[in-house]
């Protein structure tokens, strides 16, 4: 495993939820800090918030599923702040038009949204 990689948990309790996860910085432990791009679980209240990963268990195909491998978006600094945009959004009310004013405010674009 690496850092950037996109994961699906495979768990028989996560199936439900499809929850993706990105692999953050991999630790001296061996453990990574990923961060929740993606869980129905209560409502994708989750989504944006990190949880610890032995990479030897990222790398067990019968406990996750590899949707993604490393690549110049992930590893661009942008790519961070835009998630970070969107997990603050992000819910049942949110709204294409909130994801877009997220967006322009997070990469400083200029006139925002209209």
């Amino acid at each position: 495993m690496a850092e950037g990689q996109l994961c699906r948990d495979l768990d028989r309790y996560m199936a439900g939820r499809d929850r993706r996860l990105r692999v953050g910085p991999i630790g001296p432990d061996g453990r990574a800090a990923c961060v929740v791009e993606h869980d129905l679980h209560q409502g994708g209240a989750l989504v944006g918030r990190t949880t610890p990963n032995h990479v030897d268990n990222l790398a067990n195909p019968r406990k996750f599923e590899l949707l993604e491998d490393t690549d110049a978006v992930a590893a661009d600094p942008r790519y961070t702040r835009l998630l970070s945009a969107m997990a603050a959004v992000h819910g049942p009310a949110a709204t294409p038009r909130d994801y877009a004013r997220a967006a322009y405010d997070a990469l400083g674009l200029e006139g925002g949204a209209a």
